[in-house]
């Protein structure tokens, strides 16, 4: 049984990693320091040595980024985790745009934190699938296509979700359009494999991948209207992994309805946030964090909105440089999945938008 970090006085141990300070002006404008395109946190994808705790190596930003922080069930303050992520958009396309109402309103409400300086990944590989997989494993693991799992299918079990069960917390992913009760490992209507990171991993798809994989179906891999039965069922995920459809996540793709991509993403938003804040799950301890996959036409900071009853709240902005990096480490560190992964291990986690983390 893993015992808890008694932690005396964190903000003494390190202010950085445990977000005491009440502002990030130490890192406005952004951290210069951060790793260039190209040069990212390595890793071959099977070689236990790329999960690393707290040490430094290929792509590190030099900055202390401080330890990894002891968090899990009946220790962190953060109860429970949705991500939602969004497609391809840089924040600048987002922020102030009236394609975007939702969301720019949630920016000045009182649970809500965001970053102006987050950016999608250290190596600045495109396009999507990569960039998902990053936030799964702290790395592309040489993925730099959009191929299906059956053809960038990973061995190593070093990847979050697998972290997480052996921690003993629960994992979901909720893919909109997919198709109940079978894994959903090709393209079916509004949904792609390129946006559900879990299926790329053989523990969870098996291998040869297979549509009845245990680790996959019934309880993993859902479609996403099963979210709103589980929220008022209690029965949600303590970590929530949530996939629009083709036409909501702002991307858009031949066939959606509508010509503004990113307002038919914000209406999605509008009506699914607030079924999730209305949730116990959300109110006893419940994060949620809204990103995008990638950015468009360069290397460009894209959106990280959190909104929490333990977030600073009140349209605080983090000036601090972010990578995919940041939220895989937020993530196991809340929940005590360790070691952590990768380029994890290189870039700070989310503290500084709460006032109590993990």
């Amino acid at each position: 049984m893993r015992k808890p970090l008694v932690l005396l006085s964190a903000c003494v141990l390190s202010l950085t990693a445990f977000g005491c300070s009440s502002s990030s002006s130490n890192n406005a404008g952004g951290d210069s320091g951060g790793p260039p395109p190209g040069d990212g946190g390595g890793g071959d994808g099977g070689n236990p040595a790329d999960s690393t705790v707290g040490e430094t190596g290929p792509g590190d930003s030099g900055r202390d980024v401080g330890p990894p922080v002891e968090g899990g069930p009946g220790i962190s303050n953060i109860k429970t985790i949705f991500l939602i992520l969004m497609e391809n958009n840089n924040w600048s396309s987002i922020k102030g745009s009236s394609s975007a109402p939702y969301i720019n309103s949630l920016l000045t409400m009182s649970p809500t934190s965001y970053c102006d300086n987050y950016f999608d990944n250290p190596k600045g590989v495109h396009p999507s699938e990569p960039n998902y997989i990053w936030l799964e494993a702290g790395d592309n693991l040489g993925i730099t296509d959009d191929n299906s799992p059956s053809a960038n299918l990973q061995t190593t079990t070093d990847h979050l979700v697998t972290y997480l069960a052996k921690a003993g917390v629960s994992w979901r992913a909720y893919e909109e359009d997919m198709t109940a009760g079978s894994c959903p490992l090709t393209s079916m209507g509004f949904y792609a494999p390129k946006h559900n990171p879990m299926v790329f991993f053989s523990d969870i798809v098996g291998m040869p991948p297979s549509t009845s994989a245990p680790g996959c179906v019934p309880t993993n891999e859902v479609p996403y209207t099963k979210l709103a039965t589980d929220l008022s069922a209690g029965t949600a995920a303590q970590y929530n992994f949530i996939t629009p459809n083709l036409c909501n996540d702002m991307h858009g793709a031949p066939g959606c309805p509508g010509t503004d991509n990113i307002a038919t993403g914000d209406t999605w938003l509008s009506q699914q946030v607030p079924m999730i804040m209305a949730s116990n799950a959300y109110k006893n301890g419940g994060a949620i964090f809204i990103t995008w996959d990638e950015s468009e036409g360069g290397e460009f900071p894209i959106g990280m909105i959190v909104l929490s009853s333990l977030a600073k709240g009140n349209g605080y902005v983090s000036h601090t440089k972010y990578y995919h990096s940041s939220m895989l480490r937020t993530a196991q560190e809340v929940f005590g999945a360790l070691p952590l992964l990768r380029d994890a291990a290189n870039q700070p986690n989310l503290s500084d938008l709460f006032t109590k983390y993990p």
